[in-house]
C-alpha cells in the first residue's frame, strides 16, 4: 500500500514493520515495553484500591487479617471472613467490574464517533437504561416479555439500545457533526431523565424512594450472582473490541482513511454502538446510575499509552476499575460512619475534568 503519507505507528502491525535496521526494530520494542510497564502499574494500583476497599467499613480490618481471611479463611475468624467474602469483596469486585466496564464503553464511543467528550453518560445512554429500569422498579413494566425474572436488566438494556441507536443513525446521516451528536446526546439524556421523572411523579412511595436510591447510584447491594453477570458481559464483549483492535485505531484518524485501509466503518460503527449499550446497561441495572468515568478513564488512558487500542483499551479498562475502585474508597471516608452514594462521588471527580476539557477545546478553537 504506498498512499505517499506515513502511516502511524499505532496502524502498523508488529509483524508487518518493514526492516530498516534494528535502531527502529529497538525504538519500536522500547516503546511497547514502556506502555506494557504503565499497564502493568494500573493493574498494581487497582490491586491496592481493591484491597483498601475492602479493608474499610463500619468494622475495620488490619492488612493481616485481611490477607489471613482470604488467603487461609479456615484459619480466620468466623466473623471476618463472613463479612469480607459475603459482603466487602462483591462490593469491591463490582466496583472494578463496572468503572472497566463503563470506561470501555466510554472509550469506545469517543472512538467511533470521533468525539473526546461521548461516553454513555453524557450522551444519554445511562439516562436511558435508567429509565428503562425505572419502568420495572415502579410499574413492573416489562419491556422484553417473558422473562419476569430478568425485568430489571433486560428494561435497562433495551433501552440502552434504543439510544445508542438513535445516536449511530443519526451519525450517518449528511452533514452530522461531532457537535451535533453531542447535542442530540444530551437532549435524549434530558428527554430520559424527563421520562424518569414522569415514572416517579405517578409511583407509589415506595417505589420513588427505590428510584431516587437507585438514580445515585451504589454499590452496596452487590451479590456474587450480580457481579458474576456484569464479568460475564465485560469478558464476551472486551475480547471482541481487542480482535478490532487494529479497524479500530485505523478510524480515529478519519471514516474516509480507515476506509481505504479496508475497514468495513458502517459495520465496525454498528456493532461496536450496540455492545457499548450492552457495556453500559448491564452494569446500571445492578449499581443504578454512574456517571464521568466512562468519560474520565479513557482520557486517562490517551494520555498514558497514546490511542493504539491494543493497549489504550486495556489502560482505559484498568483507568476505569481503578478510579470506581478509589471513588468507593473516598464513599467511605468522607463522612466518617456514612457510605455515600458511589454517583455522588464520581460526580464530584468527573465535573471539573468534564469543565477542563470543555475550556481546552475552546482555547484550540
Amino acid at each position: 500500500m504506498t498512499t505517499g503519507e506515513e502511516i502511524p505507528a499505532g496502524l502498523v502491525r508488529e509483524e508487518a514493520l518493514p526492516s530498516y535496521g534494528e535502531p527502529l526494530s529497538a525504538r519500536y520494542r522500547t516503546l511497547v515495553f514502556r506502555k506494557q510497564i504503565i499497564l502493568a502499574g494500573l493493574a498494581l494500583l487497582l490491586l491496592a484500591c481493591i484491597a483498601m476497599d475492602m479493608a474499610l467499613g463500619p468494622a475495620r480490618f488490619p492488612i493481616g487479617d485481611l490477607l489471613g481471611a482470604l488467603l487461609y479463611p479456615d484459619g480466620a475468624a468466623s466473623d471476618t471472613v463472613a463479612i469480607l467474602w459475603s459482603i466487602r469483596m462483591p462490593v469491591a469486585l463490582m466496583g472494578a467490574a463496572v468503572g472497566a466496564s463503563l470506561a470501555t464503553a466510554g472509550a469506545q464511543m469517543q472512538t467511533v464517533l470521533a468525539n473526546p467528550l461521548a461516553s454513555p453518560f453524557t450522551l444519554g445512554i445511562s439516562a436511558a437504561a435508567g429509565f428503562g429500569a425505572s419502568l420495572a422498579i415502579a410499574f413492573g413494566v416489562a419491556i422484553v416479555p417473558g422473562l419476569a425474572d430478568y425485568m430489571l436488566p433486560l428494561n435497562a438494556l433495551a433501552m440502552a439500545l434504543v439510544a445508542a441507536l438513535i445516536i449511530h443513525f443519526f451519525g450517518l446521516q449528511r452533514g452530522a457533526t461531532t457537535e451535533s451528536i453531542v447535542l442530540l446526546g444530551v437532549a435524549l439524556a434530558f428527554s430520559f431523565n424527563a421520562f424518569l421523572a414522569l415514572a416517579q411523579y405517578f409511583a407509589s412511595e415506595q417505589a420513588v424512594a427505590g428510584i431516587v436510591f437507585w438514580t445515585m447510584g451504589s454499590l452496596t447491594k452487590a451479590t456474587w450472582p450480580k457481579l458474576g453477570v456484569v464479568v460475564a458481559v465485560f469478558v464476551l464483549v472486551f475480547p471482541f473490541f481487542m480482535s478490532r483492535a487494529w479497524s479500530l485505531t485505523a478510524l480515529r484518524l478519519g471514516e474516509d482513511r480507515a476506509a481505504s485501509f479496508g475497514v468495513d466503518v458502517r459495520r465496525i460503527k454498528l456493532e461496536t454502538m450496540a455492545l457499548v449499550a450492552v457495556l453500559a446497561a448491564v452494569p446500571v441495572a445492578f449499581v443504578g446510575t454512574i456517571g464521568f468515568i466512562g468519560l474520565v478513564g479513557p482520557h486517562i488512558a490517551r494520555m498514558l499509552v497514546g490511542e493504539d487500542q491494543r493497549h489504550f483499551l486495556p489502560a482505559a479498562a484498568l483507568a476505569g476499575a481503578t478510579l470506581l475502585s478509589a471513588s468507593s474508597i473516598l464513599s467511605k471516608v468522607l463522612l466518617p460512619g456514612t457510605v455515600l452514594p458511589i454517583g455522588i462521588v464520581t460526580s464530584i471527580i468527573g465535573v471539573p475534568f468534564f469543565l477542563a476539557l470543555i475550556f481546552r477545546r475552546v482555547r484550540r478553537s
